[in-house]
């Protein structure tokens, strides 16, 4: 990524915005200004964040197709036009926020509205504009009071946290009746299906919270993912080419989705990868093990797993980067599979004690995954704030591994921009 100044003056977290079928249909970015006497430099900050979110072309086209990005008539359009979800942009300060209506983002951005902002009336012309530039608006909070009808259809979707959500299923009120809504503060599979009972179309948050419940035996983990726990192992043992591919011939679509990560863009070789032997002449068993870690993360066709796969793939992606400084291969490789096995116990609904046995792992890793210590412990926390969106915890998350907001920002939107890469 180039140089940015501004990525100094602030703190970015992320979470994941997933629709009834438990897809992961944007992105939610919040924007954290670093002091509250300072106010970004809202072009800068769009110039940064834009490396990772360009403007695709078709985009265009398919807003105007439906004004309202996460309704399913939209999110099939884009898919079917080739352009990758929308980004839901949280700004966590009035006067950035204030800054950035005097900007055109663009129209790849749904940009989030305190609900308090959109009544009053000095803001009106500035959410005029950004209607007018092509950004989606999304208004933010319970209003305390009537809001202007004549910016209400500059809206396509309400935000309500968990907390303030006061739906009876009464109807809504006439003035925000066409405004679908999405609930935020998501943290179990029991407040997201309640929210969608509740009407929401969609919820933000990362529904990791609920306890583990353990299947009855190993058994119980789907074939699938028990070939490429094979496949580890056996790349561990550094078994010959002809009995790994024979392996991941138990399961052909696993071949093919390997094939896919090693050729996507994020993974960065100057070849087309054409087989598992390929691989293997041209990553190393260690590089490969890599990217089977990604691939295991990935393999549940639980519903429910989506959003801990889309979580496992980016604390991999995200912990790799933030050790990008170390200039240590080995060692970011090793935080990586940390990042991405962190949620194993989530997606194979097995302790990670027992898990360990069944797929080796570095000792640093198993250190921070069984008992939350070693050096890689630091970085799984710093992962986490991020994901929490908590700039006391990022703050000093960053304290902790000796990096300035810099160094953070810029691993997270690199990590972004190779998890879009894989998607």
């Amino acid at each position: 990524m180039q140089d940015h100044s501004v990525l100094g003056q602030v703190a970015l977290g992320f979470s994941p915005m997933i629709d009834r079928q438990r897809a992961v249909i944007a992105t939610r970015l919040t924007v954290f200004p670093d002091r509250n006497d300072v106010t970004p430099d809202p072009n800068e900050l769009m110039a940064a964040l834009a490396e990772v979110w360009p403007a695709e072309a078709g985009h265009a086209d398919v807003k105007l197709v439906s004004p309202r990005p996460l309704d399913p008539a939209a999110v099939s359009a884009r898919a079917g036009a080739g352009v990758r979800p929308p980004v839901s942009l949280n700004i966590a300060s009035e006067s950035l926020l204030q800054a950035l209506m005097g900007t055109q983002p663009g129209s790849q951005w749904m940009i989030e509205v305190p609900a308090f902002m959109v009544g009053d009336p000095a803001h009106a012309q500035g959410l005029r504009a950004l209607h007018q530039s092509g950004s989606s608006l999304v208004l933010k909070g319970r209003p305390l009071s009537e809001l202007p009808r004549e910016l209400l259809p500059f809206f396509s979707h309400s935000i309500v946290d968990v907390a303030e959500d006061r739906r009876t299923g009464s109807p809504p009120p006439a003035t925000t009746r066409d405004i679908t809504s999405v609930q935020s503060g998501v943290r179990t599979l029991a407040e997201m299906e309640a929210a969608f009972q509740r009407g929401s179309i969609a919820v933000l948050g990362w529904p990791l919270d609920d306890p583990l419940v353990r299947t009855a035996s190993r058994s119980a983990v789907p074939a699938d993912i028990q070939v490429v726990m094979e496949l580890i192992n056996g790349v561990d043992r550094q078994d010959p080419v002809p009995k790994l591919e024979a392996t991941l011939k138990k399961d052909p679509t696993l071949g093919f989705r390997l094939l896919r990560y090693l050729n996507s863009p994020a993974f960065g070789l100057s070849v087309e990868i054409s087989s598992f032997g390929h691989a293997l002449m041209m990553l190393g068993y260690q590089r490969l093990k890599r990217w089977l870690a990604l691939l295991l993360a990935s393999a549940s066709k639980d519903a429910n797993a989506k959003p801990v796969m889309f979580a496992a793939v980016r604390r991999g992606l995200l912990m790799e980067e933030l050790g990008r400084s170390s200039g240590d291969a080995e060692m970011r490789g090793e935080l990586f599979i940390c990042g991405v096995f962190s949620l194993l116990d989530r997606l194979l609904k097995q302790p990670v004690e027992e898990l360990i046995k069944s797929v080796p792992v570095p000792e640093r890793v198993q250190q921070a995954l069984q008992s939350g210590s070693g050096p890689f412990q630091p970085y799984l926390q710093m992962v986490m704030a991020i994901e929490n969106e908590s700039l006391y915890d990022i703050r000093e998350g960053a304290d902790r591994l000796f990096m300035g907001l810099t160094e953070v920002n810029r691993a997270v939107l690199a990590a972004l921009r190779s998890a879009r890469q894989l998607d």
